[in-house]
C-alpha cells in the first residue's frame, strides 16, 4: 500500500469531490492520507476530514505564505491543537523567498515557533522551503542544537546539500510529482542518493499532477505515479518502494494509527 504523506482534502479542488477523492486513492492502492493544515482560522475544516475517515491524518500549522497574518510566535495554539487524536504533525511551516507573500523575518519566526511546538509534542515538523535553502538549513540547524525534534522536508525540489543538512538531523524527504517532470533531472539525480529508509511520497494536491497526469487537478491517488518513477531512480521495484515508504511514514508520524488502513 501506498500513503500520500502531504495532501490538501480541505481545497476547494478536492473537497467538492471528497468521497469520489478518497475512493479513487483506494483504488489506485493509496491507503491513507495525511491532510495538511496551513491556516489556524481554517484548521477546523481539515480536522473535520481526518474525523470522517479512518485513514485520513491532519497536521496543523500555517503555511509561510500566511505568516503575515497568522504568524505564531509562541508555540501554545499548536500545541493545544495537538491534543485531538487526529493531529499527527505540526506544519506546514518553513521559509518561501520565492513568492514571499510574508515578510522573511515574519516567516522565520513562525517557522521557529513550529519547531517548538514539534520539540514540545514529540510530532513531526511538516517544512516547506522555496528560494531559502541556506536560511532553512540554518534554522534548523540552530534549533536542533537548542533540544532533538523530527521531521520533514515536504515536497522536495531543493539541492544536495539541502538533502543532505536535513538527512544528518534525522529528518526525512518527502517526493512529490516534481520527480517527474521534464525538467528535473538534478532532483532525480538528488534522489538516487537518499538513502531509501529516508524517503516518503507525496502528491501535494490539488497541486503538480505528476506526469501523466499533469495539467490535471492533483489528487492522492497520482501518488502512484510518483511512487513509480522514484522506484525506477532507486533501482528497486515499485512493492519494495510502496512498502518502504509506507514503513517511513508509520516510523515518522507515530501517532498515526497503522491498522485504521486496513
Amino acid at each position: 500500500m501506498l500513503i500520500d504523506s502531504h495532501c490538501h482534502l480541505d481545497f476547494p479542488e478536492l473537497a467538492a469531490d471528497e468521497g469520489g477523492v478518497l475512493a479513487r486513492a483506494r483504488t489506485a492502492g493509496v491507503a491513507g492520507m495525511l491532510t495538511i493544515g496551513t491556516r489556524l482560522d481554517q484548521f477546523q475544516r481539515v480536522r473535520a476530514i481526518a474525523e470522517r475517515h479512518a485513514n485520513v491524518w491532519c497536521s496543523v500549522g500555517v503555511h509561510p505564505h500566511e505568516a503575515k497574518e497568522e504568524g505564531q510566535q509562541t508555540p501554545d495554539r499548536l500545541v493545544e491543537a495537538t491534543r485531538h487524536p487526529e493531529v499527527v504533525g505540526i506544519g506546514e511551516t518553513g521559509l518561501d523567498f520565492y513568492y514571499e507573500h510574508s515578510p522573511r523575518a515574519e516567516q522565520a519566526e513562525s517557522f521557529r515557533a513550529h519547531i517548538a511546538a514539534a520539540r514540545e509534542t514529540g510530532l513531526p515538523l511538516i517544512v516547506h522551503t522555496r528560494d531559502a535553502d541556506s536560511e532553512t538549513g540554518d534554522i534548523l540547524e540552530e534549533e536542533f542544537a537548542r533540544g532533538a525534534f523530527t521531521g520533514l522536508i515536504h515536497c522536495f525540489s531543493s539541492g544536495p546539500e539541502v538533502a543532505r543538512r536535513a538527512l544528518a538531523l534525522g529528518m526525512y524527504i518527502s517526493i512529490s510529482g516534481i520527480v517527474t517532470f521534464k525538467a528535473a533531472d538534478s532532483l532525480r539525480a538528488t534522489v538516487r542518493d537518499i538513502p531509501l529508509d529516508r524517503l516518503l511520497v507525496e502528491t501535494d494536491a490539488p497541486y503538480l499532477a505528476p506526469v501523466p497526469k499533469r495539467g490535471k487537478t492533483n489528487e492522492p491517488a497520482y501518488v502512484a505515479h510518483t511512487a513509480a518513477k522514484v522506484a525506477e531512480l532507486k533501482g528497486v521495484s515499485v512493492a519494495e518502494l510502496e512498502a518502504a515508504t509506507t514503513d517511513n511514514f508509520f516510523r515518522l508520524f507515530a501517532k498515526a494509527e497503522r491498522a485504521r488502513c486496513g
